[in-house]
C-alpha cells in the first residue's frame, strides 16, 4: 500500500479549507483516508490558525514511507518539518502508444500526404492550363 500525505477539500464553494490527510494512493482526492494529521485554512492570515499539524503523526506517517504531495510538502517545510525533496521534477509524458493512438496517427499522416499530393496535382494542372494558354495567344 502506498501511502501519501496530501490535502481533502473541504468548507464551502468560495470558502476552501484543507484537512492533511494521510491516504492511500488509489483512493480520490476527498475519499476514505487512514488517518487526518492536520489543518491548512488558506484564508486565514494568522500563521498558528492558518495551519495546524500533529508533527508526530506526520513524521511517523514519514518515517514509514509516505510520500509528500508537492503542496503538502511547502506547508510541512513552512512548519519546520523535514520532507524529502524529489530528485527531479516529474515530467508529463504520454505513455505506451496504444492501437487507438496508433491509428490515428498513421490515419492523420495519410491525410496531410494526400493532401499535399492536391496541393501539388493543382499546381501542375495550372500552370499546363497556363502554358496552354500561353501557346494559344501565340497562334493567334
Amino acid at each position: 500500500m502506498a501511502v501519501v500525505i496530501r490535502l481533502r477539500r473541504t468548507g464551502r464553494t468560495n470558502l476552501p479549507c484543507f484537512r492533511i490527510t494521510a491516504t492511500d494512493s488509489r483512493f480520490p482526492r476527498d475519499g476514505r483516508s487512514l488517518e487526518n494529521l492536520g489543518l491548512y485554512d488558506p484564508l486565514r492570515k494568522e500563521g498558528q490558525v492558518q495551519v495546524q499539524v500533529n508533527k508526530e503523526r506526520v513524521e511517523y506517517w514519514l518515517n514509514q514511507g509516505a510520500k509528500a504531495s508537492d503542496s503538502v510538502a511547502a506547508i510541512l517545510r513552512r512548519q519546520g518539518i523535514v520532507v524529502a525533496r524529489p530528485s527531479k521534477k516529474r515530467e508529463r509524458t504520454r505513455g505506451k502508444k496504444t492501437a487507438t493512438r496508433t491509428y490515428r496517427d498513421t490515419s492523420r499522416k495519410q491525410r496531410t500526404e494526400a493532401k499535399a499530393a492536391r496541393a501539388v496535382a493543382r499546381k501542375s494542372v495550372k500552370r499546363a492550363a497556363a502554358k496552354a494558354g500561353g501557346e494559344a495567344k501565340k497562334e493567334e
